[in-house]
C-alpha cells in the first residue's frame, strides 16, 4: 500500500492503540502478525490498494469509526461492542461541532470529516463496509468476535426495485454532445480542454466504465479480435471483463491521440493512460476524481446555457455526474433493442435482475398508449 494511504490513518495513543482491547482474539492461531488496530486496519487496507476508489472509500469509513470510538467513547477500534455501533450509527445521521465544523481543512490530519448528516444510504454503505472491516479482522484472527454480526438485516428497499432514473435522454445526451462542440478552441490550452473533454464523454458514454476503471484505464487495454474491437477492464473487486467497442469510438480516441501527436492505433501493451493528463504524453493520468470533476464541469457549463430554453434539462445536468454516463449508456443500449443478457456482461453485474432496472421501453408504451387513449376531460 502506498505511504500516503497508511499516514491518513491518525496515530493513537498507546492506551487506545488496541493490544489490549476487549475484543481481541486470544489463543489460537492468527492469520496476521498485526500488533495493533492502526497496523490491523492497514492490513485490511492493503487487499484493495489495486482499486483505488474502493481504497479511499474504505479508508474514509475505518478513519471515521477509530477516530469517533477514541475521541468520543475514549475505547479502541477492538473495544467496540455491539451497543457501541447503534451509537455510532445514530451519530451518523447527525454529526456535530468540530466533526462538521466548515473552518477546518478538507485535507490532513486535522480535516473535518463530515460535511453533514449522512443520507440513509450512505449510512448502510458505511455500515456494511465496517461489516466486512470487522469479518476480516475476525478471520484473521486478530478480533474474537464480530459485533456487527449481530445488527438486523434490513429488507430490501422498495426503491431498489425501481427503474434507474439517473440518466440522459437521447435528447439530452445530444444536447451535452452540441454543447461540447461549442467550446472554446482558440488557444492551445482551450483546444487541449476541448479534445478532452470531447473524448472523455465519448469513451465514458460508448464503454458504460467507471470513473475508477476510466482512469486505470490503459491504450493496450484496447485490442483487436477477429477483426473487432474490444476493451479489456479490470472492475470492482478486481474481475476482469471485456467491453465491445465501435468503429466510432476508436475514430474518436485515434482523432484524441492524434492531437497529441500519437499514432492513432494503439500499440500492444501501450502503457499510456486512455485518458491522459493535463500534459498529455507520458505524464501522469488522471484521477477518477479528476474525471468526475472534469465531467461534472461540463455538465454545469452546458447547463448554464439551457437554462432560458430547457430549464427541467439544465435541473438534471447540474445533478448529473460520471455514474450517470453509465446509467446512460445501459438505458440507451435497452432502449436500442439490445439483448439483456449483454448489457449485464457490458456492465459487467453479477445479477441479470440488477441490469433489468434500465429497462424503460414498457414504461415509455404503457404511458403512450394510455396519454393517447384516454379521453380528455
Amino acid at each position: 500500500m502506498s505511504e500516503h494511504a497508511i499516514t491518513l490513518i491518525p496515530a493513537l495513543p498507546p492506551a487506545l492503540d488496541g493490544r489490549n482491547g476487549t475484543n481481541r482474539a486470544r489463543g489460537g492461531v492468527a492469520q496476521t502478525a498485526a500488533r495493533d488496530d492502526i497496523e490491523a486496519v492497514r492490513l485490511w487496507l492493503a487487499e484493495y490498494v489495486g482499486s483505488p476508489h474502493t481504497l479511499r472509500s474504505y479508508r474514509k469509513e475505518a478513519v471515521r469509526l477509530m477516530l469517533w470510538a477514541t475521541r468520543t467513547l475514549d475505547k479502541p477500534l477492538s473495544s467496540l461492542t455491539r451497543e457501541d455501533f447503534v451509537l455510532y450509527e445514530q451519530f451518523l445521521a447527525a454529526p456535530n461541532g468540530d466533526w462538521i465544523d466548515p473552518a477546518r481543512p478538507r485535507k490532513g490530519r486535522e480535516r473535518r470529516l463530515f460535511e453533514g448528516p449522512l443520507a440513509p444510504r450512505s449510512r448502510r454503505q458505511a455500515m456494511g463496509i465496517l461489516g466486512g472491516l470487522f469479518s476480516y479482522l475476525v478471520a484473521a484472527g486478530y478480533l474474537a468476535g464480530n459485533p456487527l454480526a449481530l445488527r438486523r438485516a434490513r429488507a430490501p428497499q422498495a426503491s431498489r426495485s425501481r427503474r434507474v432514473e439517473r440518466h440522459l435522454d437521447q435528447a439530452l445526451w445530444q444536447q451535452v454532445l452540441d454543447g461540447v462542440e461549442a467550446f472554446a478552441q482558440d488557444t492551445p490550452r482551450e483546444r487541449q480542454h476541448y479534445e478532452r473533454c470531447r473524448w472523455l464523454m465519448r469513451f465514458l458514454y460508448r464503454t458504460a466504465l467507471r470513473a475508477s476503471e476510466a482512469a486505470q484505464a490503459r491504450a493496450g487495454d484496447f485490442e483487436r479480435r477477429r477483426g473487432r474491437w474490444w476493451l479489456r477492464v479490470v472492475g470492482k473487486g478486481g474481475v476482469e471483463g471485456d467491453v465491445p467497442v465501435s468503429d466510432e469510438l476508436m475514430a474518436d480516441f485515434a482523432r484524441y491521440r492524434a492531437f497529441h501527436g500519437l499514432p492513432e492505433v494503439p500499440a500492444p501493451g501501450e502503457m499510456r493512460p486512455a485518458v491522459m493528463g493535463v500534459a498529455g504524453g507520458d505524464a501522469a493520468p488522471l484521477t477518477s476524481t479528476a474525471l468526475y470533476l472534469i465531467v461534472k464541469t461540463v455538465f454545469r457549463r452546458i447547463a448554464d446555457t439551457l437554462d432560458a430554453r430547457d430549464p427541467a434539462g439544465a435541473a438534471t445536468l447540474r445533478r448529473a455526474s460520471t455514474h450517470w454516463l453509465r446509467h446512460t449508456a445501459a438505458t440507451h443500449q435497452a432502449d436500442a433493442g439490445t439483448d439483456l443478457r449483454y448489457i449485464q456482461k457490458n456492465l459487467r453485474h453479477a445479477s441479470i435482475e440488477t441490469t433489468g432496472l434500465y429497462l424503460h421501453a414498457d414504461d415509455d408504451a404503457r404511458h403512450a398508449q394510455t396519454v393517447r387513449e384516454t379521453p380528455s376531460a
